[in-house]
């Protein structure tokens, strides 16, 4: 539904790039204030939405009416957008074209505003008040952003071990149920159910370029949050064969995999988060893909969750991995048009900011952050 969006310093003018209708503006948070306002609009094709990012640190996020807190495929995401407690103006902005009449379902995918009732609509008809029951409804403490946790590394059982077999198993989470499948020697105990944990991973604590902790093991229905501590990283899901590429581009069935975006940490700001919830307990692998001004990859910035400590596919081979690999290119722009920098890309100390492009589909939103002082500095 949408086709381009581009982020540029908030010093210049904000140019529609079609035909203007309606200008509707829409606030995003503000001080003490988990809220959209207005929460929904109605719009019609060639208006302008123009959100404005208030305190303290919220996100645009392109959702579905049945599933509110988790983003879609191919939507479109701002990303996060802090903004400081003394900001009184000049503050960033998001221009989202409206195309058609059909509705447009939004959340804040920062943890839990999108459970505390953070959502926004387009056209929603009379769904509304469903779409914002959906998502106060959802777990607390869900992903915010649907993300599978599967892979295709495989790792060899040691030797005399007798045969795995595959076991499906249904399994209650947060009161939700969920199907996972894992492997499990004939005659075995059935696994202990254990109450789901959250693993908190920092990430650059300390201005290094490390995960911390760097390995774990985590259960069906556990979660794992990213603190984004300092400058700017990602939590992008790879493979142990590719650890510094995307999941996606080394995949042989079409794994996807989870990105978190660039996430750039702000002083006075709240500390931008990034939430997985694991499905199954099959190794995850994970990377930063800043390359600017080198591969943060190629300088062991990996993490991994399940990884099997005692087979040939363990943690430190996967980080020895990628140091060896010199780091990989940055993933191929989906924009369709192949312009416009890597959103690794940041200004100056005088507040121009990173520059970002995705193909979206047949609408356009221009986001517009405003300058920053110097607080993206890599």
């Amino acid at each position: 539904m949408f086709a381009k969006f581009t982020a540029i310093a908030a010093l210049f003018a904000l140019a529609a790039p079609v035909t203007r209708g309606a200008v509707h503006n829409v606030t995003v948070g503000g001080p003490g204030i988990l809220k959209y306002d207005p929460q929904f609009v109605n719009a019609d094709p060639g208006d302008e939405i123009i959100f404005v990012f208030k305190q303290k640190n919220h996100t645009v996020t392109q959702s579905s009416l049945n599933s509110p807190c988790a983003s879609i495929q191919d939507g479109f995401d701002s990303g996060f957008v802090p903004v400081a407690d003394d900001v009184t103006d000049g503050f960033p902005v998001a221009q989202f074209q409206v195309k058609d009449t059909n509705p447009v379902w939004v959340y804040c995918r920062q943890v839990n505003h999108c459970q505390q009732g953070m959502v926004f609509a387009i056209n929603p008809g009379n769904n509304f008040a469903t779409f914002q029951s959906n998502a106060i409804g959802s777990a607390s403490g869900a992903s915010s952003v649907a993300a599978s946790t599967s892979n295709s590394a495989t790792t060899s059982a040691p030797a005399g071990a007798p045969n795995v077999v595959t076991v499906t198993a249904t399994v209650t989470v947060n009161g939700q149920t969920q199907t996972t499948t894992y492997g499990s020697y004939p005659g075995s105990a059935a696994p202990t159910a254990v109450a789901s944990q959250d693993h908190l991973i920092t990430v650059g604590g300390d201005s290094t370029l490390t995960f911390s902790p760097s390995n774990i093991s985590a259960q069906v229905g556990d979660t794992l949050t990213f603190q984004f501590m300092t400058k700017n990283h990602t939590a992008t899901q790879s493979s142990f064969a590719n650890p510094c590429s995307p999941l996606s581009a080394s995949s042989t069935s079409g794994q996807v995999g989870f990105d978190s975006g660039f996430m750039p940490a702000l002083a006075n700001a709240d500390v931008p988060t990034f939430k997985v919830t694991i499905n199954d307990t099959a190794p995850v692998w994970v990377y930063c893909k800043q390359t600017n001004p080198a591969s943060h990859c190629a300088a062991g910035m990996v993490f991994s969750v399940n990884a099997i400590e005692s087979g040939p596919n363990n943690f430190g081979a996967f980080q020895a991995k990628a140091k060896a690999s010199g780091g990989a290119p940055p993933a191929p722009s989906t924009s369709g048009s192949g312009s416009g920098p890597s959103p690794s890309d940041t200004g100056d100390k005088n507040g121009a900011v990173r520059v970002a492009e995705a193909g979206w589909g047949a609408g356009v939103l221009v986001a517009t952050f405003a300058a920053l002082a110097g607080s993206l500095v890599l």
